[in-house]
């Protein structure tokens, strides 16, 4: 099995040896990023893998590096952080009262009527939350290396790919599909599997989460990528929770139909 770069002996073991002028020149020289991987990784031989690394140091210089463009206090941030956290929490919590009691049902005179109400205030919490997205990028600073032309069609590329997955979604739920129907008892006869179901589980979450993704590359913005990856995560949560729970709501119907017949 071939050995690493430390094979042989152990680095810091040999006899001593003064390095050439260029090499101390490239010492002088070397990058913080570097300077810290070669600290923590000097004196320990290659059988010792990464745990010879001190990853707090690590942790330390990437929070650093990352507190220079993200500044986790500022107003907008907190205010995008709060919406993208509140938005699927509301929605499950509103959505499974809705489905034990028929409160709001009973209240609008109708399951359509409390979800189409329920839908609208949804599509206003994420109108809320893409403003406050926005709003956190534009007060804080972009990364150099993200302004340029490539990154802004790779964005503009997520975006469009976003757009289509969430709009697809749309169509082929309809408004009370996509806004939680199946909880007020408007349930379909099967499950969707056309496009864009056919290629992706949940493509309206993960159509979402390209949509901030794009919009961020777009911006050049850290803050954006930084908020991107916590859509994604509370995105992964709600999903933990929603998916068992529909899934009964159509045991529940696939049982009483089979008592019916």
């Amino acid at each position: 099995m071939p050995r690493g770069p430390f094979s042989g002996h152990a680095a810091g073991r040999g006899p001593h040896v003064a390095p050439p002028e260029g090499a101390r020149v490239m010492e002088e020289n070397t990058s913080p990023t570097t300077a810290l991987i070669s600290s923590s990784v000097a004196g320990h031989d290659c059988c010792g893998g990464f745990g010879n690394i001190d990853f707090r140091q690590a942790d330390l210089f990437v929070m650093s590096w990352l507190l220079g463009y993200v500044d986790p206090t500022e107003p907008s941030f907190v205010a995008a952080v709060i919406t993208i956290v509140f938005n699927p929490l509301f929605w499950n919590v509103v959505a499974r009262w809705e489905q034990r009691t028929r409160k709001l049902s009973r209240a609008f005179g109708s399951p359509h009527l409390a979800c189409y109400s329920l839908g609208s205030c949804i599509l206003l919490l994420n109108i809320l939350r893409s403003h406050c997205f926005t709003q956190a990028m534009m007060s804080q600073p972009k990364m150099e290396g993200l302004d340029n032309h490539t990154t802004y069609f790779l964005g503009l590329a997520f975006l469009g790919w976003g757009f289509v997955f969430v709009l697809s979604s749309f169509y082929a739920l309809g408004f009370t599909g996509t806004f939680l129907g199946d909880y007020f008892g408007i349930l379909k006869e099967s499950r969707v599997t056309t496009f864009p179901f056919s290629v992706l589980d949940n493509p309206m979450y993960w159509g979402s989460t390209a949509n901030y993704l794009g919009w961020a590359l777009m911006h050049a913005s850290p803050t954006g990528l930084l908020l991107t990856v916590l859509v994604a995560i509370v995105y992964v949560v709600a999903l933990l929770y929603e998916e068992p729970f529909t899934a009964e709501i159509y045991r529940q119907k696939a049982t009483r139909l089979h008592k019916r017949s």
